[in-house]
């Protein structure tokens, strides 16, 4: 019982560091400022759903998925790991994404959904988490992160002017370390299976 709880916290606090609802909260603020409450509101709801979708998805059929293209989970890891690598130096260098928003209703879905909250990093650690921790801790982990995503999103404003435009660049910098610090560990795993190191 202690080892599913270390399990499910571990996974959940993986997760959460990839997503990165808090970090990217200038974010979300930034593509819906043109919006009024209502459009915001279902913007966020879309991307919720989205998001949730697709990580389910690859909680529940992300083996399957790597069996047919006959990749293994070090290979994956090794990729998700530059992937996560390239998005945690571009928030460090850049702040954040730069996305053009082409319409007000596909927001939610791009890019708030995929890439900003199921991207390559969410998607891949999902996949990682079920192959070391079981489909049980992973489906779990993705429904608290998605009520997590869901309630920082419900709460945007406030939390967007208690942060201030400072103290949001701060914590997407701190957990653009963090995300660093992930994708390492996937690529070092995944280098030592193939006997590179």
């Amino acid at each position: 019982m202690e080892s599913f709880i270390f399990e499910f916290l571990k996974a959940v606090v993986a997760l959460f560091i990839i997503v990165d609802p808090l970090g990217n909260v200038p974010i979300f603020i930034g593509l819906t400022e043109k919006m009024n409450q209502k459009e915001r509101r279902k913007t966020f709801q879309t991307a919720i759903i989205v998001s949730f979708a697709l990580l389910m998805v690859f909680a529940v059929v992300g083996q399957q998925l790597l069996a047919i293209f006959g990749i293994s989970i070090q290979s994956f890891m090794i990729a998700g790991g530059i992937l996560l690598l390239v998005i945690a130096v571009k928030i460090l260098v850049f702040g954040g994404w730069e996305e053009k928003v082409v319409s007000p209703e596909s927001v939610g879905a791009v890019p708030i959904a995929c890439p900003l909250l199921a991207g390559p990093g969410a998607i891949t650690t999902t996949i990682v988490i079920l192959q070391t921790s079981g489909i049980i801790v992973t489906v779990l982990a993705v429904l608290v992160i998605s009520l997590i995503i869901w309630v920082i999103l419900y709460f945007v404003d406030p939390i967007h002017d208690f942060l201030g435009k400072t103290g949001s660049a701060v914590v997407a910098r701190v957990m653009a370390i963090f995300i660093a610090a992930i994708a390492i560990e996937f690529i070092i795993e995944g280098l030592k299976f193939h006997g590179v190191i």
